[in-house]
This record gives structure tokens, sequence and C-alpha cells, in this order.
């Protein structure tokens, strides 16, 4: 089938490109290289042995989404991963967010109506839950007021996706993912953000590697069993096959709804002083690390209850946290010594 990747040479993207590959998929990347590099389209290609269609767009110029459209017929689906993602960013500047994650869905959605193509996948987030009051969260978990501009963007990217598959004939999956980390077996495509990582893996990866001087830990009196914030952390190869999964799903018109919400994570919370612990026995690698005060937009904690993603997608995490910090290390490695 024909898939339009949006942020295809992106973090997520990029592996979602190769498990897409695998399966036989001809994929149309388009990126707008503003966190990434293009360098990585080669590093797909040599993982999978297949070319990539890509083009360098911006989302956000309306005519060129449409004339993309245009000269790429009959297209099967899209996922769109394109978008803005940092909280902490996303506070000091919110309308970049709204700009960036909502006009440019509502540019696609408008293309995917004029040009028919029925199946799309969004790359939402766990933070559209807010601060939970239950754990783990379930796909009916109350959908809170967010916590920050990022999460409201996908709240409201949901709302205007649940409103237009009642209003034309689309297919909707919305993918909350919790918190991907990890990389490909490869090493040659992993998490490697343009400027200083707002993440905590490659922070980590890169302090252990000299090119942070010093990793922050924001707060370490929550009520929680270290005081640190915890977090549901997936391996991004087993969230790109989340993908494949709900693809499947839409092409082969299993769904149930117009719009269908699945929980992407593996079930399990880790604090983040665990995360830096595991780290370091994986890697023996010291850390230099600093307790500071907590940062604005933080939710405690959440972790998923992944019982439909396992029992309707078919679909189950399958690398364990010790996986995904030993992948993030070989890859900062690798990446180092080019």
């Amino acid at each position: 089938m024909k898939i339009v990747v949006t942020g295809g040479l992106g973090y997520i993207g990029s592996h979602t490109v190769v498990a897409l590959q695998h399966e036989g998929h001809e994929v149309f990347v388009i990126d707008d290289l503003s966190n990434t590099t293009i360098d990585v389209k080669d590093k797909i290609e040599s993982i999978s042995g297949k070319a990539i269609h890509f083009t360098a767009l911006d989302l956000k110029e309306k005519e060129a989404v449409f004339n993309y459209f245009d000269s790429h017929k009959n297209i099967d689906g899209v996922i769109h991963f394109a978008a803005s993602k940092a909280v902490n960013e996303s506070l000091e500047d919110p309308l970049k967010y709204y700009e960036n994650n909502l006009n440019t869905l509502v540019y696609l959605l408008q293309a995917c109506k004029k040009y028919e193509v029925r199946n799309f996948i969004f790359s939402s987030s766990c933070t559209v839950y807010g601060e939970p009051d239950a754990l783990p969260i379930t796909e009916s978990s109350h959908v809170k007021q967010a916590t920050s501009p990022y999460g409201n963007t996908k709240q409201i990217g949901e709302e205007i996706l649940v409103d237009c598959s009642n209003a034309f004939d689309l297919n909707v999956i919305s993918l909350r993912y919790f918190n991907p980390i990890g990389a490909h077996a490869s090493a040659e495509i992993g998490e490697l953000p343009v400027g200083v990582p707002q993440n905590l893996v490659p922070f980590i990866t890169q302090t252990a590697a000299g090119i942070r001087e010093q990793l922050l830990v924001f707060g370490d009196d929550y009520p929680t069993t270290d005081g640190s914030c915890i977090r549901d952390y997936i391996h991004v190869v087993d969230l790109a096959e989340a993908h494949v999964k709900a693809l499947d799903r839409l092409l082969n018109k299993d769904s149930k709804e117009s719009l269908e919400v699945f929980n992407v994570g593996t079930g399990k919370g880790t604090s983040v002083l665990e995360i830096i612990k595991a780290f370091e026995k994986v890697t023996r690698q010291k850390l230099n690390y600093k307790i500071v005060d907590r940062r604005p937009g933080d939710v405690m904690q959440i972790y998923a209850d992944t019982t439909k993603a396992n029992q309707v997608l078919g679909w189950k995490a399958r690398f364990s946290l010790e996986d995904c910090l030993a992948s993030a290390w070989k890859w900062e490695q690798n990446i180092r010594k080019q």
C-alpha cells in the first residue's frame, strides 16, 4: 500500500518507516528537517534495503500540502508524526505549538478529504490525560485539562479528528504514546534531537558521552517511591510496530468505530532515578546528575493499561527497560564515531 508518513525522518517516524517497509508498504516521507537531518533517509534505506520517496515540505504551507497530494495519487493512508513535542518548550512558546501542531493537522485533513484518503493514524500522547486520578490509566480514563500547551494540542487534535471522522469518510486510529526511548538494533537510527535534548534518555546518553556536563533531575520531592517523576518507557521499535498493527486494522476495515484510541506503553512505571540507576548498571557508565526544583508542566506519574492494544490490536511491547537503555547507548556511541 502507498503510505504517507509525515515527520518520517524524525525519531519515531524513521523507526516506523523501517517497520512499514519490512511489511512491504511503499512509503512516502514528508519532513521539513526542522528536528532531523537528511542523512536519516540514507540510514533508513541502508537498514531496509528499500528506497523511500522523500519530499522536503513544511506542512504549515497549505498550498504546498495540497500540491503534494495532487501529485501523489491513490494514497492508501497517512501516518501523522510531524509536530513540535517538548512540554517545557511549549510553555515558553505556546503559539509555535498551536500553529505547528494544529494548523498542519487541519491542512492534512483537508487534503485527505479532497483527495479521498480514508485512513489516518494520529500521533497522540499520554499527556492528554493530564495528572491521572488512578493508575494504570485506560483509554476510557477522563481526559483532564492539559498541563502544557503541547498536551493541549494533542487533546484538540483528537477533538478535530472526532469531528472529521463523523463528518466525512475518514477512519482514524489515535495512538496515545507513553515515553519512547531506545534505538534500532543496527544503531543506524535513534533519537538525536537538534540542539539540547528535551527528553530524558538522550540527555542521559549525551551526559555519559561527555557532550553534556550534567544531567538535571527535576524534583525528588514528589510523593512517589523515590521522590522523582514516574513514566512508562517504551522501546521505539515496539512503538513503531504498533503503528503497523494499527495500519493493518484500518486497511482491513476491522475498526469498530470511525475513530479508535489505543494506549501504547508497557504498563510499567519507572522513576527518573530508577532510569539513571538502570542506565549506569547496563552500561557501566557513571552519570553526573543533580537534583533541582520541579519543572512546570510535568505530570507526577503516569503509566498505561495496555489491555486494549494487546487484545484488539494484537500488539504487545517486547523489549525490556534494559534493552531500551542498552540500545540508546549503542546508538550514542555509534554516532560519536561518525
